[in-house]
């Protein structure tokens, strides 16, 4: 791991999300990318020290420069902060879409993981305008880890792999893997029985060990969890176990499709309390 992006909007969330990415910096030896985006209402992203092409009024084209002023000395004053000096922070300033700056951020520094902090949101809010941390899970060219609050202490001893065991999980398999080398953790596969999918655990069982071998894991556990739904199953199940951190795959559907069908990544990255590791697969 070369590269880790970290958006920020300079919350108390924001930091929460720095300090556990400086923490893995620590141990993978990373770089931190630290990007503020200064909101403009069309949907491209310019980096501040590019040209500067507009058809704004002279008043908002002053509103916005102070806005960008200001932004630059936060930007700065947190990437000096001596709690992260342990790593080498560079900090990116952008004008534009905050979604589109990401996309754009990931894709130019070759981004190997994205630190984001997640706030709690009501049903109302996820059907209608969901939130930027669930559009970069849904997109995102690399894995996406979302924080909702600092854990005690940042070892992902304990880690939950929600697995639909599909073949396309094989990319994915080997983030986990990785992540258990730099942690020396226990993988724990979970499986969730729901009303409307539900499998004896023998079949189970049998099937998941085939699974595991397939994908070359090591030091992990079988788990099978009844729920009325996937994502209360992955939930309840990682508090049982007081899990460090929840892993799994999302195949990042988009307009009708997800609309229809949901995300079961998406839910559990809005409600779960603790980090949960993202990765876009692709049937």
């Amino acid at each position: 791991m070369k590269n880790i992006l970290v958006p920020t909007d300079f919350s108390k969330t924001s930091i929460t999300a720095l300090e556990v990415a400086t923490e893995i910096a620590k141990k993978s030896g990373a770089e931190i990318t630290l990007l503020h985006v200064v909101e403009e209402s069309t949907p491209d992203s310019y980096n501040i020290t590019g040209e500067w092409q507009t058809e704004e009024d002279w008043s908002d084209r002053l509103f916005t420069l102070k806005v960008l002023e200001k932004a630059k000395a936060q930007l700065e004053k947190l990437v000096l902060d001596q709690r992260f000096s342990a790593v080498k922070v560079n900090g990116e300033l952008r004008l534009g879409n905050a979604f589109h700056g990401m996309r754009t951020i990931i894709t130019e520094h070759k981004v190997d993981l994205v630190v984001m902090g997640t706030r709690g949101h009501s049903k109302i809010e996820e059907l209608i305008i969901g939130t930027n941390t669930e559009r970069v899970v849904r997109h995102a060219k690399c894995p996406v880890l979302s924080v909702h609050k600092k854990p005690t202490k940042v070892d992902f001893k304990n880690i939950v792999y929600a697995t639909a065991m599909h073949k396309d999980e094989e990319v994915f398999s080997r983030i986990i893997k990785r992540t258990q080398q730099l942690y020396d953790s226990t993988i724990h596969l979970l499986r969730v029985n729901t009303p409307g999918d539900f499998q004896r655990d023998y079949v189970v069982r049998e099937y998941m060990e085939k699974f595991a071998k397939k994908l070359g894991l090591k030091n992990y556990t079988i788990n099978i969890f009844n729920d009325i739904t996937e994502e209360d199953g992955i939930i309840y199940f990682a508090e049982t176990i007081d899990a460090d951190l929840i892993a799994m795959a999302t195949h990042g559907r988009t307009g009708f499709a997800h609309v229809m069908a949901g995300s079961i990544a998406e839910d559990v990255v809005g409600h779960a309390k603790r980090p949960v590791l993202t990765f876009v697969v692709k049937h």
